[in-house]
C-alpha cells in the first residue's frame, strides 16, 4: 500500500467508519446541545475542525520532540495536550467573539467547553497511540473533525425539518434528537468492515 493510499485509508476510517460521534460516542454534549440550529452547528463544526487539526499538529510536535525523548510522556502527556487544546480554544473564542458576536452568544457555554471536549483530547491520544507520523496525525485530526461535522450537520438538518413536522409533544427536543442519533448510528455501523 502506498503512502497516499494509507493517508486516504486513515481519513475515510476517521471520518466515516469510526465516526467519533456516531460510532465512538465522544463529544456528545455539543452534538446534542448545538444541533437545534443549523448555523450554530456549522459554526461549531468549523471551530472543532480548527482546534482539532491545530492541536494534532502541536501535540505531535510536543509528544515526539519533547516528551518521548526526555522520557516524560507518561507523566506530562495529558497536561501538555490539555494546555495545547485550551490555548487553541482561547484563540477560537476570541476570534468568534470579535467576528460574530451573535454566533458567540448562540454557542454559549459549548464554545469554551471545546477545551474539555473528550473528542479533541481523544484525537491527540489516538494519534499518539497509533504512532502516526506528522502527516498522518494531521490527516487523522482532520478526518475525525470532518466526521464530527458530518454528524452535526446531519442531525441539525433533520431537527430543523422536524421542527415543522407533526411530532408528538413528549418526543420534541432532546428526546427526538437522541432517537435520530440512534438511527444515524445504526446507519453508520453499516460502514464497519469497509476497510481492513
Amino acid at each position: 500500500m502506498s503512502y497516499i493510499e494509507n493517508l486516504l485509508k486513515i481519513f475515510v476510517s476517521s471520518a466515516v467508519i469510526n465516526n467519533i460521534i456516531l460510532i465512538q460516542f465522544l463529544g456528545l454534549c455539543s452534538y446534542i446541545g448545538l444541533t437545534d440550529s443549523l448555523p450554530n452547528s456549522i459554526g461549531m463544526s468549523f471551530a472543532v475542525i480548527f482546534v482539532t487539526v491545530s492541536s494534532s499538529i502541536l501535540a505531535w510536535m510536543i509528544d515526539n520532540w519533547i516528551l518521548i525523548p526526555t522520557g516524560l510522556q507518561s507523566a506530562l502527556q495529558i497536561t501538555a495536550f490539555i494546555l495545547v487544546i485550551g490555548s487553541f480554544v482561547g484563540l477560537v473564542e476570541m476570534y468568534i467573539k470579535k467576528a460574530s458576536p451573535n454566533l458567540y452568544k448562540a454557542m454559549g457555554i459549548y464554545l469554551p467547553l471545546i477545551a474539555t471536549n473528550c473528542l479533541i483530547l481523544g484525537v491527540t491520544f489516538i494519534n499518539s497511540m497509533n504512532h502516526y507520523d506528522f502527516v498522518e496525525s494531521i490527516v487523522s485530526g482532520f478526518g475525525i473533525s470532518f466526521g464530527y461535522a458530518i454528524a452535526m450537520l446531519l442531525l441539525a438538518g433533520i431537527r430543523e425539518r422536524l421542527r415543522n413536522s407533526d411530532v408528538p409533544e413528549f418526543f420534541k427536543g432532546k428526546a427526538i434528537a437522541f432517537m435520530i442519533s440512534g438511527i444515524l448510528s445504526l446507519a453508520f455501523l453499516g460502514f464497519s468492515g469497509m476497510i481492513k
